[in-house]
C-alpha cells in the first residue's frame, strides 16, 4: 500500500497526524503530507510523493483517508 495527499484539497485540520503520526505529518504552511521515516515528502508534494505505508499502520492510514474532512488523503494499492 502506498498513500499520498493531495495538498490542494487538504483543510490542515491535523486529524491524520493524530490517527497515525508515523505517517502523516503537517508543516508550517499548514497542510498534511505524508513520510516515509523522518523525511517528509514535500518537495513537490501531491501524487508526485507517496509514501510507502508499513502493513502494520494500513489500518490506521485507512481510518486516516476515512475520517478526513477535506477527503484529500489517497491510498493506492498494489
Amino acid at each position: 500500500m502506498k498513500v499520498w495527499i493531495d495538498q490542494d484539497l487538504c483543510t490542515g485540520d491535523g486529524l491524520c497526524e493524530e490517527i497515525c503520526p508515523s505517517v502523516f505529518t503537517l508543516l508550517d504552511d499548514g497542510l498534511a503530507y505524508v513520510k516515509q521515516g523522518d523525511n517528509v515528502l514535500k518537495d513537490p508534494g501531491g501524487s508526485a510523493q507517496m509514501a510507502d505505508v508499513a502493513p502494520d499502520l494500513e489500518d490506521a492510514v485507512g481510518e486516516a483517508a476515512e475520517e478526513c474532512p477535506g477527503e484529500c488523503i489517497f491510498i493506492v494499492t498494489e
